[in-house]
This record gives structure tokens, C-alpha cells and sequence, in this order.
């Protein structure tokens, strides 16, 4: 079930300077190095490995355009936010169509595979979720924001899949659960009192309540569970980017750290 085209997303959010970016002393986190190469290029590689040919960026920074030049991927105009962003570029590329962000330095091409080969048959829109256990052993100490239900705690891994054309309504449904994403008891609020009261009781699973809220939008949605737990990891912030940096040399048997299994040790 590959996609036709991948969608990285590498526009800038509102506020203050990106802090990624500042520390490394460079225009936009996507241009912050693991190793030898950007992150951009990095999330480029495995989507490539993965099987996908067409690559777009939503981007405006000037070096990020022309990175993503270089590495040759179409470049399309960043709108404002994520979801209005995805939009604009769907409009343009089509289904099916996979999304990213720049900022998933680890992005590995199995991950991708994995993802694409859990998805339900018939689904429309689907997104990949890891829970808690999963990631805080790849991860010990890590630190996030979970959604809670009553079938985990889930944080988000940045892999979307739209499968069919209707998905143009899913940009929306999705534009609601990331405006919910620190605020779980909205999402279950939005499919009515019956299920914030489940919720509430802690009787609502997370899965239940996307496939839920997607059939309110006439469409077919899917949480797919992760299969390693460092594909929540992304780079918001220096110490992420200390972290990503730490895993990739472990990974290489450099001195700093071993990875045994999916567990990184320092």
C-alpha cells in the first residue's frame, strides 16, 4: 500500500525564534545536523529507502528550499499551520499521500513500511501513535505530552496516511485532534456528552475514539500502534536534538552508547 508521494512538512510555526534553531546557529531546525547530514536530507533518505519516489517539501526558508532542491524534491509554499499546510499540498499531490515533518530526524524506512503494512484495509486516513510503555523503554526518561485513554497513554509519531481522494475532508479531522492534543477531554467532548462522560470514566480508548470521530466525518479512520518506540521521538528542542545525535552514533557503535534491542544505553 505504498503511497504515490510523501508530504514533509518544514514550515515555520507562529512566535519566537525556532530554539533548534538558534542553538545550532542555523535559519530552520530542518537545516540542524545529525551526524553528517540535515535533518531534512535525513527524513528525505528513508522515505526514499521506503520505496517512495516523490518527495515535496512545505517550505519557505530560503536554504530549506534550496536544500530540498538539491535533494530532489518538489518544494510547495507552507500555509498557515500544519494541517492548512497539508491541504494546500494534497490539492497538488494527491492520494494516497504519506506526511512527515522535518523534524523526525530518527525517521527510519522501516518505520514507514511497518506503518503502510498495519494499516486496516478500507481505511482513509490513518495516523501512527506509540504508547507509553514502547517508547520509555526506547527512551528511558523521556518526556512528553500523552494522550491518555482508557487503552494507554499514546504520543504522536508523525507519520499520517491519506488513502483516498475523501480524505480532504480527513485534513480537517485532523486539524481538530492536533488542536486537541494536549487537551485529550476535548476530542472525546467533540463525539457528544455520552462520550466525554465515558471518557471521564476512563472507559474511552483512544483507537475507539478516532474511529469514532471519523465516521462522524464520513470517513474511515485508524490509530495504527508504532513498533518501536523511538519513532515518538522527534527534535523540538535542544536536549531532543542531544538525544537524536546520541542514538544515531549508538547505532553506529559510537562510544556513546550502545543500543541493545530498541533501548538506548548511555
Amino acid at each position: 500500500m505504498n503511497p504515490v508521494a510523501a508530504l514533509i512538512l518544514a514550515g515555520s510555526r507562529p512566535g519566537g525564534p525556532d530554539p533548534v534553531a538558534v542553538a545550532e546557529g542555523v535559519s530552520h531546525k530542518a537545516l540542524a545536523r545529525i551526524g553528517d547530514r540535515p535533518l531534512l536530507a535525513r527524513v528525505g533518505a528513508a522515505l526514499r529507502d521506503a520505496g517512495i519516489a516523490r518527495i515535496a517539501v512545505a517550505a519557505s526558508d530560503p536554504q530549506v528550499v534550496d536544500l530540498g532542491t538539491s535533494l530532489g524534491m518538489e518544494v510547495l509554499p507552507p500555509a498557515a499551520g500544519p494541517s492548512a499546510s497539508v491541504a494546500l499540498a494534497f490539492a497538488e499531490l494527491g492520494a494516497p499521500l504519506l506526511v512527515t515533518t522535518a523534524d523526525h530526524g530518527l525517521l527510519e524506512a522501516g518505520w514507514v513500511t511497518d506503518f503502510l503494512a498495519d494499516i486496516p484495509a478500507g481505511t482513509d486516513v490513518a495516523v501512527l501513535l506509540a504508547q507509553r510503555p514502547l517508547v520509555e523503554e526506547a527512551m528511558p526518561g523521556s518526556r512528553r505530552t500523552w494522550l491518555r485513554f482508557a487503552d494507554g497513554d499514546w504520543s504522536g509519531c508523525n507519520l499520517f496516511h491519506l488513502a483516498t481522494p475523501q480524505t480532504a475532508r480527513g485534513i480537517a479531522l485532523w486539524e481538530r485532534v492536533e488542536a486537541d492534543r494536549k487537551r485529550p477531554w476535548r476530542l472525546a467532548a467533540r463525539l457528544g456528552p455520552a462520550m466525554l462522560a465515558s471518557y471521564a470514566l476512563g472507559r474511552l480508548g483512544l483507537a475507539d475514539a478516532v474511529t469514532r470521530l471519523g465516521r462522524r466525518h464520513g470517513l474511515a479512520a485508524a490509530v495504527v500502534a508504532a513498533r518501536d518506540g523511538l519513532a515518538a521521538v522527534d527534535v523540538d528542542k535542544p536536549a531532543d536534538l542531544a538525544d537524536a545525535r546520541r542514538i544515531v552514533a549508538a547505532r553506529g557503535d559510537d562510544r556513546a552508547g550502545v543500543v541493545q534491542g530498541n533501548k538506548l544505553l548511555l
